[in-house]
């Protein structure tokens, strides 16, 4: 099982002027511990559980534009983008650019999106559940056609219509960037990661969750004809452990985890200073997961 870390505070003690040299210590320490993956969150504003919408917030891609210039190896992607955040032509754009420059290690973490006081305070349309999913569905199906260099035509959908898919310069990712979609409604969600992602992204409270999660998308592949073994599955580890550097509470919490096909358990540090974090704790998880394979 690999290890991730996902940076969704900005509340360094030196405030703006300190985040740069933060993240690019971040990114370095990351490098260094054999972090395989690094994410950071797609909102406007500030979650409330994390400060609320006057709390530091930095856009996403920027930032992962930022790490991608202070790392080698680590994979980047946004945990995850909210489908009404950008028009999924520029999207696109967006998520290609960034694996271009990255030299390949780009991920288009999406989902459904879900914080109505970011979109009201922006003034960015936020439609009903149903027509958010009637989206997302239709962004993957733009990123699958505008990845495809033999498909530049225009797309025709009930909530989007592109011209030309043109994308160039083609991403380095061969044959394109990792779709990973996040949640996990059994209905729709993972439905919708049977059909059209390479990895899935759940946030457990459990080991029995997850399985119970993995059997439904399980089923959903099975329906559709997808290969499940061919998505790659993650979880964000909600446990007090890692927040509090506890390494043998962290470990005594993933053991049920890893009978379940797992790829990666991505850690949230949750703190404006991340880099010691991960030279720390973040390291020594690398290093005992390491040793349950």
């Amino acid at each position: 099982m690999r290890v991730g870390v996902h940076i969704n505070r900005f509340d360094h003690s030196g405030g703006g002027p300190a985040l740069g040299a933060e993240l690019a210590a971040a990114g370095a320490a990351a490098d260094a511990a054999g972090i395989s993956w690094m994410s950071v969150m797609d909102h406007y504003f500030q979650m409330e559980s994390n400060g609320g919408a006057e709390a530091p917030m930095l856009e996403a891609y920027t930032t992962l534009g930022y790490l991608a210039g202070h790392t080698s190896t680590v994979r980047l992607g946004a945990l995850v983008t909210g489908v009404t955040y950008r028009h999924p032509g520029l999207l696109v754009k967006i998520a290609t650019s960034l694996d271009v420059l990255s030299g390949g290690r780009a991920t288009l973490g999406i989902g459904a999106a879900w914080y109505d006081r970011e979109h009201q305070g922006l003034g960015v349309p936020y439609p009903p559940p149903a027509e958010r999913f009637e989206r997302l569905e239709e962004t993957l199906r733009i990123c699958l056609q505008m990845w495809d260099p033999q498909a530049n035509g225009p797309f025709e959908g009930k909530h989007y219509r592109l011209a030309e898919t043109l994308c160039v310069p083609a991403p380095v990712s061969d044959p394109r960037p990792e779709i990973m979609i996040g949640g996990g409604g059994e209905k729709k969600t993972l439905r919708l990661v049977a059909q059209y992602a390479d990895a899935c992204n759940l946030i457990p409270s459990s080991a029995d969750e997850a399985g119970h999660k993995l059997d439904v998308l399980r089923r959903h592949c099975d329906d559709l004809g997808r290969d499940y073994g061919r998505i790659r599955k993650t979880i964000a580890y909600t446990g007090q452990a890692a927040t509090e550097g506890d390494l043998d509470a962290f470990m005594r919490d993933i053991a049920g985890y890893t009978g379940l096909g797992i790829d990666t358990v991505i850690l949230t540090p949750r703190l404006g200073e991340p880099a010691a974090w991960i030279e720390g704790f973040a390291a020594e998880v690398v290093q005992r997961l390491a040793q349950l394979d």
